[in-house]
């Protein structure tokens, strides 16, 4: 037997034993071209759309922007860094989004000490500040993985 609730817009989503418990979760790829990075924040935003009506999650708008800044920032490295193509994965839950880029290229991203006066390289320490990120090689080159916790 199902329950089912109304929450956020009309929208109709399972609850009950038969709710799903993973993380709602969606994967793509983009090769470099043009205009993958617009496309990155694009399906970011269609993410983050579901995050609000299938799991019923309130996201206020500075977490939002701080999403699409980290899958800015994430993407944009991966487009610069890397020479082939790069996996944008997006993974929610009511307590956390989490942004993992892999690409390529198995040189780890450094992170410089803090200095307003330098020109460039601030984009990690920018995610760093929003979110716990992570950085491990894997066989064909590295992932880098933002973790947002999300106010309760």
């Amino acid at each position: 037997m199902s329950e089912y609730t109304e929450c956020m817009g009309g929208e109709v989503i399972r609850s009950g034993f038969e709710a799903s418990v993973e993380p709602l979760r969606q994967v793509t790829h983009y090769t470099g071209e043009p205009g993958c990075i617009a496309d990155a924040r694009a399906f970011t935003g269609a993410f983050l759309t579901r995050l609000r009506q299938e799991w019923c999650v309130g996201l206020e708008a500075h977490v939002t922007g701080d999403v699409m800044l980290i899958v800015s920032e994430l993407v944009t490295n991966a487009d610069r860094h890397s020479a082939g193509p790069y996996v944008l994965e997006l993974e929610g839950t009511a307590r956390h989004i989490a942004v993992t880029v892999y690409d390529s290229s198995a040189a780890v991203p450094l992170r410089y000490p803090k200095d307003p006066g330098r020109i460039g390289g601030h984009g990690l320490e920018i995610v760093d500040a929003l979110a716990e990120v992570t950085v491990e090689r894997v066989p064909v080159g590295k992932r880098v993985r933002a973790v947002l916790s999300l106010p309760s």
